[in-house]
């Protein structure tokens, strides 16, 4: 009941005008938000790392850096963009930056913190054009930018779109006169308010719709780490791959901030590729405990393992290797339960599948211990409350991490899932209206997912406006229809979606990829699906395609695939 209440005063809050609230009233929200959010100290990740400067924060291809390290440079960075802004601090103002998956990410990102600023990450892969979209939405102050991306920045630097700070500028040595790099500054010492503070702008996917600004406070990003720190047990003797985009929640939180939080060591590569992340799995010298990856990584390990023809002996060695680390999660997009079963066999590991994004975090997740369903997401995470509302606006299921409880007569039945929960984000940048759209009037933020709850779990069936597709009145998961589809042996990758119907409303259309030298037609997929999928959940429709087009999360378009291939919906 505590997080219903605190998210319909963040609604009042966060919509009203400034003037919309008294002062002791805004104070109130304040307390109770703080007084909820009660999983670790109240602090944010640098501060937290005075308290392991000594240990391994980052290993890169620069060679390894200490939390102390890690400081310094940060200390430097966040010198060199006061000087450059002739700002006495960053609070409230958006600084874009845009590094490599190193240790100039971390420090860059801490630099912005330290000051007050809200840290809005860029994707290394983005064209300049999303740059400038990123940057017009967020109004940023200035860009801080490593100078490998200089070529890449010149036509917006040439435009002036805004002001530019390369990290080469800075002299890591020089300091503000009279400030020490082992003194905090004033804002760093204000520990007791860093909840409230403005933290960070990610910015969406864009599956379904134009990117929107996320912002989170401090707040919320301890309480979606402290959560998975709680429910995956990370420890300082963790060691961790790091091989993900780092403009989304899954890298910036699950993958990085969860292991600075608690004095453990990340192993950040450049970017993923295959063999470079089984290079660092085998690694005789290092030990890792951890692997986090989309299923589209995880589908490309399989693939390298398979044409790497290794012996028999070698395919013990692999398995015994892997089985040293204690957990491997995926997450993103939903998991085909092929490359589940495996990867099992390969690694020993059954993949821990959990559900977030980027408005909330991370909200459900399967066990550490326990059984992992396929296709299933586990349960509600610690501070973390769900439901499933049903088209009549009726709530058919309602939990948290202890218990849920189901209507009557309503287990297994659809819905949209709402969450609430000090982890919800704060709003959409300078989007009142979409902010009051994404959520319901007692304080639910909507996340647009259908899910059915069943057997103890919950179970995504996919985005309601492009997964549920709706044929001669049944309600189909394209996510099922895909899951079956990838248990064809000639099948290596599939995107269902609905395609408009005069008579059904729509029906089921199936775009795949095959593996080399195979082929494949309507009849005979349907041929196949028989006996083996519900009848009205068989393709109707078949293309089949080189490649599906997939962002750097490994996330199909389904718009923008529709309209490659059918035409504007």
């Amino acid at each position: 009941m505590a997080s219903k209440f605190i998210n319909i005063l963040r609604v009042f809050r966060y919509l009203n005008p400034p003037n919309g609230l008294s002062t002791h009233a805004v104070r109130f929200i304040n307390s109770c938000s703080s007084q909820w959010n009660n999983y670790g100290r109240n602090s944010v990740v640098f501060l937290k790392a005075r308290d392991f400067r000594e240990r391994i924060a980052i290993v890169d291809s620069n060679g390894q850096h200490s939390y102390d390290r890690l400081l310094q440079l940060s200390k430097s960075i966040g010198d060199g963009l006061l000087k450059k802004t002739g700002r006495r601090d960053l609070n409230g103002c958006c600084v874009a930056f845009l590094c490599p998956n190193d240790v100039s990410y971390v420090a860059t990102q801490w630099a912005i913190w330290r000051n007050g600023g809200i840290a809005v990450p860029l994707c290394n892969s983005h064209p300049t054009s999303m740059y400038e979209y990123t940057i017009e939405d967020c109004n940023a102050n200035i860009l801080i930018c490593a100078d490998k991306y200089a070529a890449k920045l010149e036509p917006m630097v040439r435009k002036n779109v805004v002001e530019t700070m390369f990290l080469g500028d800075i002299n890591e040595n020089s300091q503000r006169k009279g400030v020490s790099c082992d003194k905090l500054t004033e804002i760093e010492q204000q520990e007791n308010s860093w909840d409230e503070r403005d933290a960070m702008i990610v910015y969406t996917s864009g599956t379904t719709g134009r990117p929107k600004g996320v912002l989170s406070t401090h707040g919320n990003l301890r309480s979606q780490i402290s959560a998975l720190v709680k429910s995956w047990e990370w420890s300082k003797d963790d060691y961790i791959i790091h091989c993900l985009p780092l403009h989304h929640v899954h890298g910036i939180v699950n993958v990085l901030l969860c292991p600075l939080w608690v004095g453990a060591t990340c192993h950040m590569l450049p970017k993923f590729e295959a063999d470079k992340v089984w290079d660092v799995l085998l690694a005789e010298k290092l030990s890792p405990t951890l692997f986090m990856a989309v299923p589209t990584i995880y589908s490309k390990l399989i693939q390298h393992h398979q044409e790497s023809q290794v012996t028999d002996q070698e395919k013990e060695r692999i398995k015994s290797k892997c089985e040293q680390l204690r957990l491997m999660v995926s997450g993103s997009a939903a998991l085909p339960e092929p490359i589940m079963k495996t990867w099992q066999e390969i690694t020993g590991h059954t993949l821990l599948e959990r559900y977030g994004m980027t408005e909330i975090g991370m909200a459900l997740s399967n066990p550490l211990l326990g059984p992992r369903l396929p296709g299933c997401v586990g349960k509600p995470l610690p501070g973390t409350e769900v439901r499933i509302v049903d088209e009549r606006k009726q709530v058919v299921v309602e939990g948290n991490e202890n218990d849920s409880r189901v209507s009557l007569h309503n287990e297994g039945k659809q819905g949209e899932l709402q969450v609430c929960g000090p982890s919800v984000f704060k709003c959409y940048w300078n989007k009142p209206k979409e902010t009051q759209e994404s959520f319901t009037t007692d304080g639910w933020f909507k996340t647009g997912d259908t899910a059915v709850y069943k057997d103890g779990v919950y179970r995504i069936l996919g985005r309601t406006s492009v997964d549920i597709i709706k044929s001669g009145g049944y309600k189909i998961s394209a996510l099922d229809v895909e899951r079956h589809l990838l248990s064809h042996d000639d099948i290596i990758d599939c995107a269902v979606v609905g395609k408009p119907d005069p008579v059904w409303g729509e029906v089921v259309a199936a775009v795949v990829t095959l593996h080399h030298g195979k082929e494949m037609n309507l009849s005979g997929l349907k041929q196949w699906a028989s006996g083996r999928m519900i009848p009205y959940q068989i393709p109707t429709v078949l293309l089949v395609v080189e490649e599906l087009p997939r962002n750097v999360m490994g996330k199909v378009n389904k718009k923008e695939l529709f309209s490659m291939y059918f035409g504007e919906k």
